[in-house]
């Protein structure tokens, strides 16, 4: 396995110099170097070809001795410097001062076909970031970060991917729910591929400093490498720059709305510079359409990371990264002006991705009423977003009721008044459908290529991590190849097109999820 290393990161960015493995304070850094924890007897479960290919390793080389020691931290490739990442970040609104990564270790950077890819290990053991925790990873986290991440490539969302994930032989105690009863769970890796990992805390954490050298130089070194595209680092670039990530960030967020996943984390150190979903902890796919709905135990009481939530939380961590850059601008009124272009930039591009899911093309000024009443409409009775949205393309002008039963969780709870509001809009929503040129197999396959049929719902996750706790990695493996196409038919795999099974309610994995999850 021979890959072509770069060190652009590690070359450009100053480094810590103390090379101790001990939780601290790193100043004047943006890494320090660290190497993966030994560990007893790992074994590599699932690989994604398709991204070992994207690195230049062949399907032969990852079945390989040396493949499972480089990709669970159990040697280090030969030439390569091992590190962990040092950044900030506000968490849940608050300012948390360092943060870091205390439980990733970036392995090394490859090159391969034009692209620049960061290879990384997340479980592989403590960092000076660490704080009080021990940098390891569980099996059931570790499932859910290696399926989620390359589901969502797949379902056109920009993201960090997967390349491998691993049990490590070893047992890790974790209190699951905070509430004072921790078990020992398999240990496990994941191996995370981006074109970068430097999030907005990265830039946050210098800024907080008034490291303002060290700063400049990060900000250079991602402009150089990253988007080079708006020209050599200046004040108007770093301007450009700051535009860009705005525009990337919202368009990642209208993605998740438009199929229904709510990250559960959404602190300032989780957010990609590059606009990418990065860190899959307390995720979740909404079932029944709920603007309230977060996934996290954490975020239970003020429901700060809601789905409904998002977008603002989005702008929210925007104006932080505006405040860690302003010391290489000097003006505000730049900055502001690009975040007010993002609440309007908003409104326009959250109408159309709601347009494109109910087949909406031609302009209509009554379409923004259509989709508020739909929306009121979703939240009378529980109704599972995928299911409804997916079926609505098979919409005839009379079939509105067989939609609805399919996507309702319980029809006995539908009362008549319920139901007539429904058909009122249907009604509507017809009429409308009538000013689009497009006949109705035309508008099924455009719709159809915006709505999935198949996303990793919470209880498919948790089926696939009760499994492996018992030894059985096929449900692993099925969910993987199912989700590869989120937008087709796929009959075959029809039984994973069905609403959220009762027994997973309230069960934890399916509903809410701890942020060591």
């Amino acid at each position: 396995m021979k890959l072509a290393i770069k060190n652009t990161f590690i070359n450009n960015l100053p480094a810590d110099s103390n090379l101790e493995n001990t939780r601290r304070q790193v100043e004047n850094a943006a890494y320090s170097f660290v190497n993966p924890k030994q560990t007893k007897n790992p074994k590599v479960l699932h690989v994604s070809l398709e991204m070992a290919i994207e690195l230049g390793i062949s399907k032969e080389e990852t079945q390989s001795e040396f493949f499972k020691n480089i990709f669970t931290g159990n040697q280090v490739y030969p030439n390569t410097k091992p590190y962990a990442m040092c950044y900030a970040g506000h968490q849940f609104g608050n300012w948390a001062g360092q943060l870091g990564d205390g439980r990733a270790i970036n392995l090394f950077e490859v090159e391969h076909q034009q692209k620049n890819w960061k290879v990384q290990l997340k479980g592989a053991g403590e960092t000076p970031y660490s704080r009080t925790a021990d940098g390891l990873a569980v099996l059931r986290s570790s499932i859910r970060e290696y399926l989620c991440s390359e589901a969502m490539f797949h379902l056109g969302i920009p993201t960090t991917r997967a390349l491998s994930l691993s049990v490590s032989g070893d047992d890790v105690l974790r209190d699951v729910l905070y509430d004072g009863n921790p078990a020992y769970e398999k240990g496990a890796i994941v191996s995370r591929i981006a074109p970068s990992f430097l999030r907005f805390g990265s830039f946050e954490i210098f800024a907080a400093r008034n490291d303002h050298k060290n700063l400049k130089v990060l900000a250079d070194y991602t402009i150089n490498h990253h988007f080079s595209h708006l020209g050599k680092p200046s004040k108007e670039t770093y301007i450009n720059f700051f535009k860009e990530v705005v525009a990337r960030t919202l368009d990642l967020i209208i993605h998740w709305q438009r199929v229904g996943f709510v990250h559960g984390v959404m602190n300032t150190d989780n957010m990609s510079i590059l606009g990418l979903t990065i860190d899959y902890g307390p995720y979740g796919w909404l079932e029944d359409f709920d603007y309230s709905w977060t996934p996290n135990t954490t975020d239970r009481q003020n429901r700060r990371y809601r789905y409904g939530n998002q977008p603002n939380i989005g702008l929210w961590n925007l104006y932080q990264l505006a405040n860690a850059l302003y010391p290489l601008i000097e003006e505000v009124a730049p900055l502001e002006a690009i975040l007010n272009q993002y609440k309007i930039d908003f409104e326009t591009k959250s109408l159309q991705m709601m347009k494109s899911k109910l087949g909406l093309y031609m302009n209509d000024k009554e379409d923004v009423k259509l989709i508020q009443d739909l929306e009121d409409c979703l939240q009378l009775t529980e109704t599972d977003m995928t299911i409804f949205f997916r079926n609505l393309s098979d919409f005839e002008g009379t079939n509105f009721f067989e939609i609805l039963e399919n996507a309702f969780y319980t029809t006995a709870e539908v009362s008549k008044d319920i139901k007539e509001k429904w058909e009122k809009w249907f009604q509507n929503y017809d009429d409308r459908l009538q000013k689009e040129s497009l006949n109705q197999l035309q508008r099924k396959e455009k719709m159809d290529a915006v709505n999935p049929k198949y996303v990793l719902r919470n209880y498919m996750a948790q089926l696939a991590i009760d499994a492996a706790d018992n030894g059985d990695y096929s449900l692993i493996n099925e969910l993987f190849q199912l989700l590869k196409k989120p937008y087709s038919e796929q009959p075959k795999y029809e039984k994973w097109f069905a609403k959220r099974p009762e027994w997973a309610r309230n069960k934890v994995g399916c509903s809410m999820l701890s942020c060591s999850s």
